[in-house]
C-alpha cells in the first residue's frame, strides 16, 4: 500500500512555482496577486484563507485579503468584485465560501471576471472544463489529478467511482476522470445520498474518490483489494481524549480501508495540502494568460 502524500507533493509543487517566481523577478516580470475576499468571521474559512495567504508568501507571490463583516450587502460584496475584476495589478482572486444567507452565492460566481476566476468556479470555465478546453480547473479536482499522475496511478479503462456530487468536487471529478487523456479514461459512476445499494457500487470499483463529508463512511466491506482511495471528506469529530478536543476525519475508515487498499490518502497531510498547491498553480497560469 503506497500513501498518496499530498503534503509531500504540495511542498514540491511550491518549490516549482518559486522557481519560476524566481525567473520572472530576475526578468523583471511583474509576479502574480492573488487576492481573497473574505466576508464574516466563520472560524474554518479564516484559517484557510490565512494558510493561503501563507502559501503566497511562501512561493513569491503578492496577496491582498480582503475583509467584509457579515453584515456585508450583496451589493457591496458585487462592487468589490467588480473593483477586483478592473485592477490590473490583481491576476486571480477568490471568493471565499461558505457566504451570509443575505448573499446570493450564484450571482457572486457569476460576477468574477472568468479570466481572474482561479478557483475554476464561473461557469465558463466550468463549462470548458466539461468540453475538455484550456481553462482553471478548480483547485481540488486539480490537485487530485495531480496527485494521480505524479504517482503514476494507472486510470485508462478502470472503473472510478465518486461519492458525492457538489459542484466543487464531485460533478467535477466525474467529468476529469472521464475525459480522453491522462488522468483520465475512466469508466464512472457518480453517486449520491439518494444512491441505492451504494457498497454493490463501490465494491466494484478499482478507484475511490469520495467527497461526502460524512466520517468513516466508507467501510473495508465496502471497497475491493488494490483499490486506490481518495478521501476528500474533512470532518472535525469530537473526541475529549484529544489535546484539541476533536480529530479530523475523512470519509473513509483509514484503519481498515488502508489494509486493502494499493494507494490512499491521508487525512489530514492528502487532499487538503494539494488544493492549495493548485490554487496557486492556477495563479502563476492566470498571470502567464496576461501577459499574452
Amino acid at each position: 500500500m503506497t500513501i498518496l502524500d499530498g503534503k509531500k507533493v504540495s511542498n514540491d509543487i511550491k518549490n516549482e512555482i518559486a522557481a519560476e517566481v524566481d525567473k520572472m523577478k530576475a526578468n523583471g516580470e511583474k509576479v502574480p496577486h492573488l487576492a481573497a475576499i473574505i466576508v464574516g468571521n466563520d472560524g474554518a474559512s479564516l484559517t484557510y484563507v490565512g494558510s493561503k495567504v501563507k502559501a503566497c508568501e511562501r512561493v513569491g507571490f503578492e496577496s491582498t485579503l480582503v475583509k467584509m463583516p457579515d453584515t456585508t450587502s450583496e451589493l457591496e460584496l458585487l462592487k468589490k468584485i467588480k473593483e477586483l475584476n478592473e485592477d490590473d495589478n490583481i491576476d486571480g482572486f477568490i471568493v471565499q465560501l461558505p457566504l451570509p444567507p443575505q448573499i446570493d452565492t450564484q450571482k457572486v460566481l457569476l460576477t468574477v471576471d472568468p479570466s481572474k476566476d482561479v478557483d475554476g468556479f464561473h461557469p465558463e470555465n466550468f463549462g470548458k472544463m466539461a468540453l475538455d478546453m484550456s481553462t482553471f480547473i478548480p483547485a481540488t479536482p486539480f490537485g487530485i489529478l495531480e496527485l494521480l499522475q505524479r504517482y503514476n496511478v494507472e486510470t485508462k479503462g478502470k472503473h472510478t467511482v465518486v461519492i458525492g456530487r457538489s459542484h466543487i468536487v464531485g460533478r467535477p471529478m466525474s467529468i476529469l476522470m472521464s475525459r480522453k487523456g491522462w488522468p483520465g479514461n475512466s469508466t464512472v459512476t457518480l453517486t449520491h445520498s439518494n444512491t441505492k445499494n451504494i457498497a454493490q457500487i463501490t465494491t466494484q470499483a478499482d478507484i475511490i474518490i469520495s467527497a461526502l463529508g460524512v466520517p468513516n463512511f466508507l467501510k473495508a466491506e465496502m471497497v475491493k483489494d488494490d483499490v486506490v482511495i481518495i478521501d476528500v471528506g474533512i470532518t472535525r469529530v469530537e473526541d475529549p481524549t484529544h489535546p484539541k478536543g476533536y480529530v479530523i476525519t475523512g470519509d473513509v475508515d483509514f484503519e481498515n480501508v488502508s489494509k486493502k487498499a494499493s494507494y490512499i490518502t491521508p487525512v489530514p497531510g492528502g487532499v487538503g495540502p494539494m488544493t492549495i498547491a493548485m490554487l496557486l498553480k492556477n495563479t502563476l497560469l492566470a498571470r502567464e494568460q496576461r501577459k499574452v
